[in-house]
């Protein structure tokens, strides 16, 4: 499995210190579908182009587009591309990433999407997210692989942190920064416990009367989720950097 650490430009020299595979998070879309570009460092080869769809307009030239991607991957001998779109699939830009999946495919590189995008691109590899509050974390890493294979399937591992009220019969949870979740675990010093199902941690406390299960990841359970994808043949993770700045040390050696 290739672990890559997403960055954007002013983060890399850091980021290098303790990985070298990395997903420039430096481009977008932008008016007349160019390609629009972040100052990279000269020395930026290798790893993944990360394209976000962030305020983009629609897409009336995807031939155009793709051709500046490529062009971008040849300068710079990036592996693939990572389209990290946020917003639903819709027509024009399900078109565009069909033409980069076959382009990119025709030259042996990879085209990641978030799933319920993959689910639109025959030929993409599909990014799981591992940020789960319920179920089962290998099902659900199962069902995804039975259904685009191992080898296109991936990993976003997402640092969960989420403070849920008891009982909680939405199980929705509000997410912690943080800071927020240091305080808490410094005004309540809890005894934390391993969950196998959701492969995080958890604990229990109570304030003002109100009972709390705050569920969370730290470097162990982030490696277990890692270990448990590439036990399945699962090709990719993706680490942000900056959910993980803290836990560099003990995630990775330093390089």
């Amino acid at each position: 499995m290739q672990v890559y650490l997403s960055v954007i430009p002013r983060h890399c020299r850091e980021a290098i210190k303790y990985h070298t595979r990395l997903a420039h998070v430096a481009y977008r879309i932008g008016p007349d579908s160019h390609l629009l570009r972040q100052s990279l460092l000269m020395q930026t080869k290798g790893g993944l182009l990360s394209l976000s769809d962030r305020d983009c307009p629609p897409i009336t030239r995807p031939e155009a587009l793709c051709r500046e991607l490529w062009q971008e991957c040849g300068l710079r001998g990036y592996l693939g591309v990572l389209a990290d779109f946020e917003s639903d699939p819709c027509e024009d830009r399900v078109a565009f990433l069909r033409r980069l999946c076959a382009l990119l495919r025709g030259h042996n590189r990879r085209l990641f999407l978030p799933e319920r995008w993959a689910l639109q691109v025959p030929g993409a590899t599909a990014v799981i997210c591992t940020a789960l509050s319920g179920g089962s974390f290998q099902a659900r890493l199962r069902e995804a692989a039975d259904h685009f294979g191992p080898n296109q399937t991936a990993l976003d591992v997402q640092r969960l942190t989420m403070d849920f009220t008891l009982p909680s019969p939405t199980g929705m949870g509000t997410p912690l920064s943080r800071e927020d979740f240091q305080a808490v675990w410094q005004e309540h010093s809890p005894t934390p416990f391993y969950s196998k199902d959701l492969c995080a941690k958890y604990f229990t406390y109570t304030k003002e009367g109100v009972s709390h299960f705050l569920l969370f990841d730290d470097a162990d359970t982030i490696r277990r989720k890692i270990r448990t994808g590439s036990s399945m043949g699962l090709c990719a993770a993706f680490l942000m950097y900056p959910e993980v700045q803290d836990l560099l040390p003990a995630l990775f050696r330093p390089q």
